[in-house]
């Protein structure tokens, strides 16, 4: 499909991309009419220079900092030149029609339904997927260039409901851009009286057109203005609709405010007030953010969870809906704000208008071929596989796919895999269609997918490289190694003890290479540590202290019901405690903080201690609470005669009779060594170093670590059900 793209930093370019797929309650959209957003769109393509940008957002320099000693400095190089050719789908808000639903929405959405979408994941495409909550069935008498402005329309509602506006109201709307110009009409349909405000003349104009009361310019005689109408009273709210890096909206608003009124901030502006003045008027300050509630609640946005009607009237859907209603009945035009219409080619060219302010655009439309057919919804099937490039490779060198386009394929196993020789990147398999062809682009595959299946069924891949979301892992790997295919699958293996069973079957029944991505094994002061831990004549005493305060709150990573941080993260020290010893663990006692808590996630914060079949104690703290500037993992191993300390990939000290101590500027973390022994073994057919009885061991070992820290009881750690299972099985 053609979807509009911001190539690097700057330049939109319209280029096409596989289709996305249908998810959970998700929809596919054939798009008829998408509107490109003045505001946020445009703040997504920089104008400034590389310096004027690191002025502008110092975040963007200690990101490149971060990266730095994360990483080193050749892979943060090459990512940071990377960002002026990387992909990334703009947009936001749009209608079309329905022609594809999961089972999860059909009671709300049927195929050949006429709707209007939003979300930041949707963008401005031929076909777009969108949220059940973020769509709005489109009324009789509405076109599709009207309903694409429902987005928008909730952004101004939820603005207004937050203004709480009464009748006879004295409201000033700072900044008569395209959601300024909406929220004065919704304003004025309250039963306020509208004063716009705006530096630019022809919005002022448009804004008295629409049924504005008043409109004055924002200079430097706007309090004289605002005196003038209100018999020096002041106005009862402003509603800041403007952006600017400055403060001086708020600054205006402060100072047209009566005593006791209120500031509503929609737009982004720098939130610096005077205080003295904020508290002689004792000003109420209110955000309004974006569409609504459920706005930023991943239950709302993407597991369909609707709030009750009774306990939150005015969701972000029921904005959009509201908001389509009162365009039905005419109670808000739209058509006015139009400034320019373009077909999706020319998207580029409708960026350039927006930008020019020459050119004095509002509202831009973008036009797609669906509206000309007869039958949109028949015309044409998404297609979810587009080629890049037609190479075929030497039948000697093993050919890879990318199922999940993640930081981690980015910064790690791709670069690799540049490198190694006999080895070559055929595919990317995402579900994010801009995302699979930036890296396909970038890493040279021969084409991007969003369908699974295309991968599958493709003979000519030999390999699947397995980096997406943890609960897909499991029916990934199995449908690899099910269709014949070596699979390398980054950790956790599975999620579930079930899900173990299943993969360790399929890897024994498929007779391919299997292997789980424990990159600590190969890390080199890991392997440092294993050899001198070799040498021990008695059991040992293993301590590992991780902190990862990045995996909490909404990141999906924190999330216990797919794994949390304990299954998703810290099967990486169950294996590596394992593997150091070269014993199995026998049983775990745990204790976690307290549970049922947004924040912190009382699942992902726990105290653990192993027991090993040779005698051997290892203890496991993982927390998500600590500070960013604590160090991120610890592991020390003692022993009769011998102390080893590790920290962060970085520091290594030995403590046997004498002290010695090693050091790296930047962690080596064992990615490369681990995928060259992947390979290697494929090619020479050696089994994998690391197998599914591995991943099983480490995600059992999690499982059981929290089910004793709910229970409070020790838990058995046995696989020999597992391991029986598994000599049975041959």
């Amino acid at each position: 499909m053609k979807q509009v793209i911001r190539k690097g930093l700057k330049t939109v370019l319209v280029d096409d991309v596989p289709a996305p797929p249908v998810i959970p309650h998700h929809a596919l959209i054939q798009t008829e009419y998408s509107l490109i957003s003045s505001g946020t769109e445009i703040s997504k393509i920089h104008q400034e220079n590389i310096v004027q940008m690191a002025a502008h957002k110092p975040e963007h320099l200690r990101k490149i900092w971060s990266a730095l000693k994360e990483h080193g400095p050749v892979q943060t190089l090459a990512e940071v030149r990377a960002k002026f050719s990387e992909y990334e789908a703009l947009g936001y808000a749009g209608a079309g029609v329905v022609v594809e639903t999961h089972s999860t929405i059909m009671r709300d959405f049927e195929v050949g339904d006429r709707v209007a979408y939003g979300g930041e994941q949707t963008g401005h495409g031929e076909w777009v997927l969108a949220s059940r909550h973020y769509m709005a069935k489109v009324p009789d008498g509405v076109t599709p260039k009207e309903a694409c402005f429902a987005t928008l329309g909730s952004i101004a509602l939820n603005a207004v409901r937050t203004a709480n506006v009464g009748i006879g109201d004295v409201v000033a709307v700072l900044g008569l851009g395209l959601v300024g110009q909406l929220i004065s009409q919704l304003v004025t349909r309250q039963g306020g009286l509208v004063i716009g405000v705006d530096l630019k003349q022809d919005r002022l104009d448009l804004a008295k057109q629409l049924g504005a009361t008043h409109a004055v310019r924002a200079d430097s005689y706007l309090r004289e203005a605002i005196n003038a109408i209100t018999n020096g009273r002041g106005v009862d709210c402003v509603i800041i609709a403007a952006a600017a890096k400055s403060s001086d909206p708020c600054r205006q608003a402060l100072e047209i405010c009566r005593e006791r009124g209120r500031i509503v901030v929609v737009g982004a502006v720098d939130l610096s007030f005077p205080w003295e003045a904020m508290y002689l008027k004792e000003i109420k300050l209110l955000m309004s953010r974006a569409y609504g509630p459920g706005c930023y609640d991943s239950a709302y946005e993407k597991e369909g969870r609707d709030y009750p009607l009774a306990q939150v009237r005015w969701t972000a859907q029921r904005n959009m809906e509201e908001f389509l209603r009162l365009l039905a009945m005419g109670h808000v035009r739209v058509n006015p704000l139009i400034s320019h219409e373009f077909e999706l080619d020319e998207a580029s060219r409708a960026y350039e208008t927006i930008m020019d302010p020459v050119r004095r655009s509002l509202a831009v439309v973008l036009r797609y071929p669906a509206v000309d057919a007869d039958e949109p919804v028949l015309r044409i099937p998404p297609t979810r596989k587009v080629e890049i490039k037609r190479q075929t490779a030497p039948s000697s060198e093993l050919r890879v796919a990318l199922i999940g386009a993640g930081n981690l394929g980015r910064w790690a196993h791709l670069p690799i895999l540049k490198k190694l020789p006999n080895v070559t990147l055929h595919a990317v398999y995402s579900k994010n269609g801009a995302r699979g062809k930036n890296y396909g682009l970038r890493f040279g595959a021969n084409y991007c997918c969003s369908d699974l299946d295309e991968i599958i069924n493709d003979p000519t891949i030999d390999v699947l490289m397995i980096a997406s979301r943890h609960q897909e892992h499991c029916s990934q790997a199995v449908a690899g190694l099910r269709a014949g295919k070596h699979v390398f699958l980054e950790k956790p293996m599975a999620l579930t003890e079930d899900e173990c069973r299943l993969l360790c079957h399929a890897a024994e029944e498929s007779g391919r290479h299997f292997t789980v991505g424990f990159n600590r094994r190969f890390a080199p002061f890991y392997v440092e540590m294993k050899r001198q831990l070799s040498r021990r004549s008695g059991p040992a005493v293993i301590n590992c202290r991780v902190n990862s305060p990045i995996i909490s709150g909404s990141h999906w990573m924190a999330n216990p019901a797919i794994g949390g941080a304990i299954v998703g993260e810290a099967c990486h020290f169950v294996d590596l405690m394992y593997w150091l010893l070269d014993a199995e663990p026998l049983s775990v006692s745990a204790y976690s903080l307290p549970t049922g808590k947004q924040h912190p996630i009382g699942e992902n914060n726990l105290a653990a201690s192993f027991l090993f079949a040779d005698d051997s104690i290892g203890n496991l703290t993982y927390c998500t609470v600590g500070s960013r500037t604590s160090g991120g993992e610890r592991v020390e191993v003692f022993a009769p005669g011998l102390g080893v300390v590790s920290e962060d990939f970085k520091r290594l000290r030995t403590l046997s009779g004498t002290s010695r101590s090693r050091s790296r500027w930047f962690p080596q973390k064992g990615y490369h060594d681990q995928l060259q022994n992947f390979f290697a073994g494929i090619h020479n057919g050696t089994p994998p170093a690391i197998t599914a009885l591995d991943g099983a061991r480490a995600t059992i070992g999690c499982l059981r670590m929290m089910e004793s820290a709910r229970s409070r009881e020790p838990r058995d750690l046995n696989l020999q059900e597992i391991l029986y299972w598994s000599i049975q099985s041959r």
